[in-house]
């Protein structure tokens, strides 16, 4: 609608700075309406929010673009899912309750097996990988793990929905400033367009104070192994409203493994009973 080419990286970043600048300004203006600390926050806290706001929503998103303009689409959406293996080896690393284990380990890897199914025939794959192209696609995947372990430390001492709306609204806004420096443009904003913007910022809004809130009080790795379910939930929404084909077996494969991985990283292990013998008389 904007006529932005497939190619057209800086372009791409001027959206997707519109998008969640608008997302990061709804929600700042929603916290300071309900009474939440929007501005009563110490110069240590804003810094905070610099630091998440450049790397969650900037720097992930400018390797991301670059780094699908030069590789296909289903490369993308399985490289992506590495961002679930790395948010458990953060997690490992960072956490004394949420190490890894051989159960969440397998689940991690049905997980991505879901995903590998769910891609299986999408397109070609012989195409020779390279830096720009998996390479940022992986780096992106590894900046948005890293951020969301910072954004879990941060939430720690703030609310979730005024951190993320300051995190969108700086990122956001260097999205913007990137893309217009590159060269970018966008075509005639019409009344389809603006409500579909209106509706990705919106969307953004929802869903990246529900992931905050959801890492606050949970441990990452048995809420990121939860990502694995985005392309599954993409071939579902495809077949809704672009007509594409749901019905294979593929999808239900995926949808399986998925799910199976999921159960082995979230379920908890019942305590092992504890006997006592007692000498006989007693």
């Amino acid at each position: 609608m904007l006529n932005i080419a497939a190619q057209d990286v800086p372009s791409k970043l001027i959206f997707a700075g519109y998008r969640f600048f608008l997302a990061g300004l709804c929600l700042v203006a929603l916290a300071a309406i309900i009474g939440k600390p929007v501005l009563r926050l110490s110069k240590p806290q804003f810094c905070q929010l610099a630091v998440l706001g450049v790397a969650q929503t900037w720097l992930q998103y400018v390797f991301f673009y670059i780094g699908l303009a030069y590789t296909s689409g289903v490369r993308a959406s399985i490289l992506n899912a590495t961002t679930t293996f790395f948010s458990v080896i953060l997690a490992h690393l960072v956490y004394q309750n949420d190490k890894l284990s051989t159960r969440k380990s397998v689940g991690c890897l049905l997980g991505f097996a879901g995903v590998l199914a769910v891609n299986t025939g999408a397109g070609a794959a012989g195409a020779t990988p390279t830096l720009e192209g998996e390479g940022f696609i992986i780096i992106a995947a590894f900046v948005l793990s890293a951020a969301s372990i910072y954004g879990k430390h941060v939430s720690k001492q703030m609310d979730a929905m005024v951190m993320t709306g300051w995190q969108l609204t700086i990122g956001g806004s260097l999205l913007l400033a990137s893309g217009y420096a590159a060269g970018g443009r966008l075509g005639a904003m019409t009344p389809e367009s603006g409500a579909l913007l209106l509706y990705l910022a919106a969307l953004s809004a929802v869903a990246f104070t529900v992931w905050s809130l959801l890492l606050k009080h949970n441990p990452v790795g048995q809420v990121s192994v939860y990502a694995f379910l985005v392309p599954v939930f993409g071939a579902v929404l495809s077949a809704l409203f672009l007509n594409e084909t749901i019905l294979e077996w593929k999808n239900l494969v995926a949808l399986i493994l998925v799910c199976g991985g999921i159960w082995l990283v979230t379920r908890t292990c019942a305590p092992k009973a504890h006997i006592r013998f007692e000498k006989p008389g007693r």
